[in-house]
C-alpha cells in the first residue's frame, strides 16, 4: 500500500507535525508512531523485527529530532506500544515513486534508548488461546 506520510500516520490515529519530514507522532490511543527506514531493520531473534538507529544519524530538522527523542522517552518510560510506518525510496531501475506503508500486524516496544541510540522490537501480538483453539475446530 503506497500512502502519503500523512495518510500512513493517520492509519494509526496520529498526525505528523510535517507532511514531509516527520519521524514520529503520538496516536490518539497513546501509542507512539515511528517513521522507519528499511535499512535499519534486523532480526535479532525468531519472531522479532528490530528497528535500530541513532538520532545523530537521522538527517532531519532539529525540531523533528527533538520530538522523536521526546516520543521515544515517553514510550520507554510509559511502556507504550509503538506502531510502524515504513519509508521506501524511489526505485532507480523502475522509476517508481517512493512512499510509505504501514505494518498494523506488528506492535513494538522501546527496547533501548540512551538519548541517541535506540532500538524498538516489533512482534506480532499473541492470539488468545481460546480464539486460536476455536479457529482450529472450524
Amino acid at each position: 500500500m503506497n500512502l502519503s506520510l500523512f495518510d500512513a500516520f493517520g492509519k494509526f490515529g496520529a498526525k505528523p507535525s510535517s507532511r514531509f519530514g516527520s519521524l514520529s507522532a503520538m496516536a490518539s490511543d497513546g501509542a507512539m508512531v515511528i517513521n522507519c527506514r528499511q535499512a535499519n531493520f534486523s532480526h535479532p531473534a525468531p519472531g522479532v523485527l528490530r528497528y535500530e538507529t541513532r538520532l545523530s544519524a537521522e538527517q532531519a530538522a532539529a525540531g523533528v529530532l527533538k520530538s522523536l527523542s521526546e516520543h521515544l522517552g515517553r514510550a520507554r518510560d510509559g511502556d507504550l506500544p509503538v506502531r510502524m510506518v515504513v519509508t521506501f525510496a524511489q526505485r532507480q531501475k523502475t522509476g517508481k515513486a517512493g512512499g510509505y506503508y504501514v505494518r498494523p500486524d506488528l506492535i513494538g516496544k522501546v527496547a533501548d534508548f540512551d538519548g541517541d541510540r535506540f532500538a524498538i522490537d516489533f512482534t506480532r501480538p499473541q492470539e488468545p488461546v481460546a480464539q486460536s483453539a476455536a479457529r482450529r475446530r472450524k
